[in-house]
This record gives C-alpha cells, structure tokens and sequence, in this order.
C-alpha cells in the first residue's frame, strides 16, 4: 500500500529543565543540569539523594484541585504537556474530525507514588483495609492515555504502550505506523513518568543502577565519561502531536519536522543487562533506516539512549558505529540525559521533543559533564561535548532501550 506521509505540528514539555516545549530547549542547548537534593521525600538514609526533579509545577494551573487529587503525579504531567501540544497543534474540533484522533500514550511504571502511599498507608495502619476509591484509576499504567482523551474529545484508538524505557518511543511508532496507513489523522503521543519516589529510587540503589554522586548532582549524569557511576533519575513529561501531512497541509498548521521510520527489537538476552555485543541495538538502527528508506549516511543527529552507566554507553557507540561505518564519526551524537536525567518510560519522548527541536533550530544540544572521555570509546566520535554545536540537521535519530531487552528508534526529517 501506499503509505502517507506523517508530520509533527505540536509540541509540549514538562521537565526538570523547565515546563514548556521551549524553555526546555533554551535550557537544553545552554547545557544546563536539573539535577538537584531530593525534595519529594527525606532521602538521607539512601545512597542516592539527588535526582532530576520537575520544579515550580502547580497541578492546580491545569486541573481543578479535587480532579488533581484524583491523579496520580505522572499525570498531571501528561495533562500538562499534552494541553501545550494541542494549543500548539492549532486542532479543534471545527479543524479537525475527532472520531479520527487518537491517543497512544508511553509510561513504564504508571502511578508508582500511588501505589506506595496506599501500600504504606495500610502497613502503618490496624490491619483495616482502607484504600482510596481513586487508587486502582489513579495507579493503572493506561490512566494518562485515558484522561487525555476525555479532557480533549479525542475518540481514536487510545491506549498505552508499556515497554521499561523504550514505552515512548513504542508509542511514537505505534502512533507513526496508524496515521501512515490512514487508520487515523491525528495522533496525540510521547509519554509521562513520576518515578522520584521512596519506591522509585530505592528500588533503582538497590539494582545499583544509579549515580551516587551526592556531593555534586549536577556532575552526576555523565555519559561516555570515565567517571561515570549510573544514570541520574528523572521525570516529567512531553506531549507530541502527530498529524497525516496531506491533512495538515489543508488546515494550514505549523510543521515542525516528517517522521519517516522506527525501528525495534529485542536483545533476547537478560532482563536488565544489554546484549554483550549489542545484538539488539544493531538491529533496531538497521530496522530504522530500512523502514526510513535511508541509507545509513543520511542521519545528522543522533539522539542516543546514553543513560551514563558504565556497561551501556560503549555497547551503543559501537552498535552506531557498527550500523555507519565510518559516517558515525560525521554526525554528531548526543546523550540529552546528561542535563535532564532518565525519564524511564517518557525518555523516548523528551529525547524526539530535543531531536525535533534540533532540527527546528538546527543546533546539536550537548552532552555535558564530558570531560574525561572513556577509554573504551573510539575518540573519533563528536559527542558533542559540553557545549551545544550549530549544524545542518535533516535527519535525526533517537534511540531507546529498556529493561526486557526492548529496543526502539525514530528517525525525524527537516520538512522540505
């Protein structure tokens, strides 16, 4: 069949490097660190005490207090960036059809504050099973899919994508592969997490998974650094609105950018661990460009999946450099996680917000904390150390990998 062509009208951002599509950016090419002292919670007693907190959020700007109160943070975040994207999409119900719009949503943990206040709640009580009414809705994994839909009147397909932290950018190519083959005009996608719990960060120090640079969060999310000790968690939000060309064409929108491809994969290997000779990151990039038409000498930018953990950062490197030969050393490459930290199962979609802004600007955000190059790394890549980098960007790439061995990427085109 003939596919049709998809493009990307709207955008909205809620992270720990501001709560808007642009002032994330502004942040993000200025090379800032939202890294900071836990606030959610007393963290003294962990080995992790820092992580990527969302600042300055009021639930209340969005949502009236008592429906907040219903919703778990993760969320509110959805809601939040999802509202930015629409009004900045243009759509409508006088513009666009409805019935032909629909929501595919990304998280891979869901409600996890939720969850442990109920559980604490009941193990500090007398055995008496009180529960919230709201905590099963405000929980489930598919309630930001769910609410977006009622909030706006969309009644397309609408559901969630649950994949560790390939969720988002599973939800993008599920969303991608709809509006393609014409089961739908707009898509509302991208993904939501709120992880920076009691929960959430000592279950991550348990796994050993993340920085413990207590005494300078902000140099803690380091990729391809030698330093390097694990990955710095956290949360937010962006919100992406995909839209057939042809169709947004006619109603005159704004476009930022052309989804061309995804690809994925499995490593079929361990539940945490990547494949010992990334098996399954070759074989998404390759899936990628196969399902873009491109070859591999075409992408400019790659947004990496990048986490700042000793055993994931080269396995990815020499996947790219595998798949591109001696173009990896053209392009340049980027881990954005260095300022904004892991958003688990929104990474996919904060990292596609940072490469569809680098095409709109076109500028290579940095990776910061960069100073002393890993060993095992091939110096010859530009990983756009420290300082963002002006550039010519047509093709940009982001990669997600998550536990479970999921492998996702999506390749996005400067409009012609």
């Amino acid at each position: 069949m003939q596919f049709k062509r998809v493009v990307v009208t709207g955008l909205g951002a809620v992270t720990p490097l501001g709560n808007s599509a642009e002032d994330f950016w502004k942040s993000l090419v200025a090379g800032k660190s939202g890294a900071g002292p836990i606030t959610r919670f007393d963290a003294t007693k962990f080995r992790t005490r820092f992580a990527c907190e969302v600042k300055n959020f009021d639930p209340g700007l969005y949502l009236d207090r008592k429906e907040a109160r219903k919703m778990d943070p993760f969320v509110h975040y959805a809601i939040a960036s999802t509202d930015e994207a629409v009004a900045d999409s243009g759509i409508t119900s006088e513009t666009v059809n409805f019935n032909r719009v629909g929501v595919i949503w990304g998280s891979g943990i869901g409600g996890l504050l939720t969850f442990q206040e109920e559980v604490l709640n009941f193990g500090t009580g007398d055995g008496t099973p009180r529960f919230n009414p709201f905590f099963i809705p405000k929980m489930i994994v598919d309630s930001s899919a769910g609410l977006i839909s009622m909030r706006h009147g969309f009644r397309g397909p609408n559901y969630c994508t649950v994949s560790a932290c390939a969720s988002s950018n599973n939800a993008l190519i599920d969303a991608f592969t709809y509006l393609r083959t014409g089961r739908m005009e707009v898509c509302i996608t991208g993904g939501s997490e709120s992880a920076v719990t009691i929960a959430g960060v000592g279950g991550f120090n348990a796994l050993k998974a993340m920085s413990e640079r207590n005494d300078d969060p902000e140099k803690a999310s380091r990729p391809y650094d030698k330093d390097r000790d694990g990955f710095v968690l956290g949360e937010g939000s962006a919100a992406i609105v995909l839209e057939e060309y042809e169709h947004a064409v006619k109603r005159g929108a704004k476009i930022y950018c052309e989804v061309v491809g995804g690809g994925m994969s499995s490593d079929a290997h361990h539940i945490t661990a990547p494949h010992p000779e990334g098996l399954g990151f070759v074989l998404m990039l390759k899936d990628a460009l196969r399902d873009a038409g491109l070859d591999p000498t075409s992408i400019d930018y790659i947004n990496t999946h990048g986490t700042s953990t000793p055993l994931g950062d080269p396995l990815e490197l020499n996947a790219i450099y595998e798949v591109f030969g001696e173009h990896a050393f053209k392009m340049n490459i980027s881990s954005s996680k260095s300022m904004h930290g892991h958003l688990l199962g929104a990474a996919g979609a904060i990292e596609a917000a940072a490469c569809i802004k680098a095409i709109e600007y076109q500028t290579a955000p940095p990776t910061i904390n960069l100073d002393n190059l890993d060993d095992t790394i091939d110096p010859r890549f530009n990983l756009t150390a420290n300082v963002s980098q002006k550039r010519s960007i047509n093709y940009a790439m982001s990669n997600g990998f998550g536990f479970g061995g999921h492998n996702a990427a999506v390749i996005f085109k400067k409009i012609n």
